[in-house]
């Protein structure tokens, strides 16, 4: 059985992949997103998503506990007025973001970066171990899936009530379309699963790259 490892403590990504039949384990990185940016001196909302998630994810593979696994990193970063949003971490902040958003749109960017930990033909060599054919492919891939939110007018006792439940204080551009905020989004142009925070047809495509099937991965197998 092939492992996944979600490099993400997102609850609502894990109980995404959950829902959509994926195993898979979840091992969190211990990456400083703002070192990580001023290193590279990215500000672009869609390089910024994927240079997360790589980094995300390369830290994670890095682990021994990720050896023989496929590991998948992701990040989303809301772009709104040419501006990058991510979580907003305080009140003041989604409240000031939330009255712009109201009854306009931005896009939502997620990267996902994805890491082979399986041995390669050439570990095995060097291991010298020919008991079983290798796996891995040593791929290390990563791809942007986009979507445009569109939000309904949301009156400042709407927003004030929604910041109260604290949700969107910790979900990049202070919404979220699987919870208490799909109330205050209209319409989704794009994959809704990016808005999520993880798109599954993005990983489909990922895991072409080191040769497995995302059938492969459904529990379904196992019963």
């Amino acid at each position: 059985m092939t492992r996944l490892i979600l490099a993400s403590q997102s609850p609502a990504r894990t109980k995404l992949l959950t829902e959509a039949g994926i195993q898979h384990d979840v091992l969190v990185s211990d990456v400083d997103e703002d070192a990580v940016q001023a290193k590279y001196g990215v500000t672009d909302a869609h390089d910024t998503a994927l240079l997360l998630a790589r980094a995300k994810a390369e830290a994670v593979a890095a682990l021994p506990e990720a050896e023989g696994a496929l590991v998948i990193g992701c990040d989303s970063v809301f772009e709104f007025d040419g501006e990058s949003h991510g979580k907003p971490y305080t009140a003041e902040v989604a409240r000031e973001r939330m009255l712009r958003m109201s009854g306009s749109q931005g896009v939502l960017h997620t990267g996902h970066w994805l890491v082979d930990c399986r041995d390669t033909a050439a570990d095995a060599d060097a291991a010298d171990a020919n008991d079983d054919a290798p796996e891995g492919t040593g791929a290390t891939v990563g791809a942007v899936s986009s979507a445009e939110v569109h939000f309904a007018h949301m009156s400042p006792q709407d927003i004030d009530a929604y910041i109260a439940t604290g949700e969107p204080l910790h979900c990049a551009g202070s919404f979220t379309i699987d919870g208490l905020g799909g109330a205050f989004i209209r319409k989704v142009d794009g994959d809704p699963h990016a808005v999520v925070g993880l798109s599954i047809s993005t990983l489909r495509d990922l895991l072409i790259h080191a040769n497995v099937g995302i059938t492969e991965l459904w529990a379904v197998n196992e019963q």
